[in-house]
């Protein structure tokens, strides 16, 4: 059965969800710029029992607190706002709604933190090794490092990896993004690589986590059900 959705941010990625859409069982009824959010309500969402929100940070926090009060399940990609999550999870837990949040929604980027997790843990018992952290992103990208790199980062640090750690991001052209983690030693480098291909990744991802919530409470972080995402087209 096609579920209606509202497209929340209605950008390049946004347009590329509503494109994609259909392909995971989905109609999109509403829509939504960055610059119209405000008018977010039971009317103009128009039956709509999930969205997808590609917007601003600054946007990100009222849109996702009104979309819980109107009992619209969310998958969020705007990044900038995770200083505000006890917030957010807050307005989610009191509607009794959902919301699945992440600053990459590429498949293939969440199971690249699950493999640099585990590559720092092995490393971090081998003091000699430096880290770096570096990507590339097309000129129109405006925050650097992005919000993936960041999390790279963050999971190599939770990961027990207590080493130096450098950060670099370049900006170029209509580059879709590539990050890249290494590990430097006297003796020799290991280097781990995602580059993406286009911007597909992300929108399919968006979706399959949008097909996930459905039936769910509560406030989720994509990387943590990718494994879940598998499991469900495995056994269709």
């Amino acid at each position: 059965m096609s579920l209606p959705l509202a497209i929340v941010g209605h950008g390049k990625m946004g347009r590329l969800v509503e494109q994609l859409a259909p392909q995971h069982g989905f109609h999109v009824v509403s829509r939504f710029t960055s610059a119209n959010t405000a008018l977010l309500s039971r009317e103009t969402i128009a039956g709509a029992t999930t969205a997808i929100e590609f917007s601003t940070p600054g946007a990100a926090v009222e849109n996702l607190c009104r979309l819980a009060a109107l009992g619209v399940s969310t998958v969020s990609g705007t990044t900038g706002w995770y200083d505000h999550l006890l917030q957010i999870r807050n307005c989610v837990e009191k509607a009794g709604s959902a919301l699945v949040y992440g600053p990459n929604f590429s498949i293939g980027v969440n199971l690249f933190f699950h493999i640099v997790a585990r590559a720092a843990a092995l490393l971090a018992k081998h003091p000699e090794y430096e880290a770096w952290g570096w990507e590339i992103h097309h000129s129109a990208k405006k925050d650097a490092p992005s919000g993936t790199l960041k999390k790279l980062a963050e999971e190599i640090h939770a990961a027990g990896y207590s080493g130096p750690l450098n950060l670099a991001a370049n900006r170029a052209g209509s580059h879709t993004g590539t990050h890249e983690i290494g590990f430097d030693s006297t003796a020799d480098t290991i280097t781990l690589r995602h580059t993406a291909r286009s911007r597909e990744g992300y929108a399919h991802g968006a979706l399959e986590a949008a097909r996930w919530l459905q039936q769910k409470k509560g406030v989720y972080e994509f990387r943590d059900i990718v494994s879940e995402l598998g499991a469900t087209k495995s056994s269709a």
